[in-house]
């Protein structure tokens, strides 16, 4: 059976679902639906069955998210493949170009099927029937897009058009249309020969190649010296970043898909939704009978069509004669809209940020490859932080010069180096770090370490912070 080499496209910020979803942790790491993740759930709708066989992941993300990757990989029993690090965000253009060129490198014969890792599709079972369904053409040289039979006049979706009204599939794209108003989107479901257009792929790696060196050539240079040029940063793949520079910013659409003369599309027989909005959340959530969906820690009185979500174990939120409303509650920000007004979420992200308001694209927990920690408390003289470090791993050997810490460790047992100095710090215990110490902080045993530290100084920011050893060479 024919192997696929399926490519995860992790690297988006999703911020129409803020405040969730923020620029340090976007949706597809989170637990929207159920007990795994979006980039989890995609994964493992990506490896092989009875109907489909695929080979190891590529994923393409970015420097900030390439441990939380390896991890969600690694906890669902799944051996990463290459994972390649994008230096800047530059469109699916240019990212699935040089996923295309590095499976191509690996085998000449490479099929490739690209998937966004934050949509939903619940049916595996058909989901690999159409990519089955479609493999057939891709052995021809034709390019496969995967598109929606749509079920409403849908406005926040593009749409493929087919050059006939489907009797059967394949057919060919003859057209790509953004986001159209009601009328329009009216005027294509009753049609009946347009498709929601799903963002998903699959190609032999050769014939995208050609298509870019066709439609698009002053992006193959850039994208292939980023690859000959990359270098390899503890399992990951780092693309170079002067030559990755110098991509266009253009998505896959534009610079391949819209152009071609033999995409064809192959309709997914299973439901989807790419969760681009609250809105969409609401209709994946269980839902009582009157249309109320409702988290852990989250309660609805005489409510309509309402989401109420509470991201923390420690907040209640409580809706009380809500219609059409969005409410969900984070520690540090709380969003309340109007169901229908899901689109204006990324309008006043850019509002937040402009105004440069920290929980605009700051997760209040920070995730480091050693484990995460929140802020507590931040005044002008000092700040609180809850610090938890991973079984085994290690904070980076460091030194501050604007501030001190006092660590106290409440679970678990640190091996702690200050300068010339090294002891175990055991819950309960406390150690002082001065001014300019040099220092570490290190978990050595199979148990979290969970550790309070109180920083005094004039400057807080994690750029105070100078390395001198570090065992995942961060810069």
């Amino acid at each position: 059976m024919t192997k696929i080499v399926p490519v995860i496209l992790a690297g988006g910020s999703g911020t129409r679902l803020w405040p969730l979803s923020r620029k340090s942790y976007p949706k597809q790491f989170s637990d929207l639906l159920g007990n795994k993740t979006l980039f989890q759930q995609c994964s493992l709708r990506l490896c092989s069955s009875k109907t489909v066989q695929f080979d190891k992941h590529i994923i393409l993300t970015n420097s900030n998210f390439r441990f939380i990757v390896g991890e969600q990989l690694q906890s669902l029993g799944i051996d990463p493949g290459p994972i390649l690090l994008e230096p800047e965000p530059k469109n699916t253009g240019p990212a699935i170009l040089a996923a295309s060129i590095y499976a191509y490198n690996k085998n000449s014969e490479a099929i490739i099927l690209v998937a966004p890792s934050d949509h939903v599709i619940n049916d595996t079972n058909a989901f690999h029937k159409s990519v089955k369904k479609g493999l057939d053409e891709v052995l021809r040289g034709n390019l496969i897009t995967f598109g929606v039979i749509p079920t409403r006049a849908e406005t926040g979706y593009g749409y493929l058009e087919l050059t006939e009204k489907p009797s059967s599939f394949p057919l060919k794209v003859s057209n790509f249309i953004e986001k159209p108003n009601q009328a329009f989107a009216e005027k294509f479901v009753k049609n009946k020969n347009f498709l929601w257009n799903a963002g998903i792929f699959m190609f032999r790696a050769i014939d995208l190649i050609n298509a870019n060196r066709e439609y698009n050539p002053e992006l193959i240079d850039p994208v292939e010296n980023s690859i000959l040029k990359s270098k390899i940063d503890l399992g990951f793949l780092r693309l170079d970043p002067f030559e990755w520079a110098k991509c266009n910013d253009i998505s896959i659409d534009y610079s391949i898909m819209e152009r071609v003369k033999n995409l064809m599309a192959v309709p997914l027989l299973s439901d989807w939704s790419d969760l681009g909005s609250w809105d969409a959340v609401w209709e994946n959530m269980k839902q009582d009978k009157d249309g109320v969906a409702i988290s852990n820690n989250a309660h609805s009185i005489n409510c309509l069509n309402t989401l109420l979500r509470s991201e923390s174990s420690d907040q209640e939120i409580v809706g009380v004669g809500l219609k059409d409303i969005i409410a969900v509650a984070m520690p540090d920000a709380v969003l309340v809209a109007n169901k229908n007004e899901g689109s204006k979420i990324k309008t006043i992200v850019s509002t937040l940020i402009a105004k440069k308001v920290n929980q605009s694209e700051i997760f209040p927990k920070d995730y480091r490859p050693w484990g995460w920690f929140k802020s507590l408390v931040l005044e002008k003289d000092f700040q609180v932080k809850l610090i938890h470090v991973k079984p085994f791993a290690a904070l980076s050997l460091q030194s501050h010069k604007l501030r001190s810490e006092h660590w106290v460790v409440v679970n678990g047992t640190a091996k702690v180096v200050i300068g010339e100095n090294t002891k175990l710090v055991s819950s309960g215990q406390s150690v002082y770090v001065p001014v300019g110490m040099i220092h570490r902080m290190e978990n050595y045993l199979d148990t979290p370490l969970v550790i309070i530290e109180v920083q005094t100084g004039e400057y807080f920011g994690e750029d105070d912070i100078k390395r001198y050893e570090d065992r995942y060479e961060r810069k």
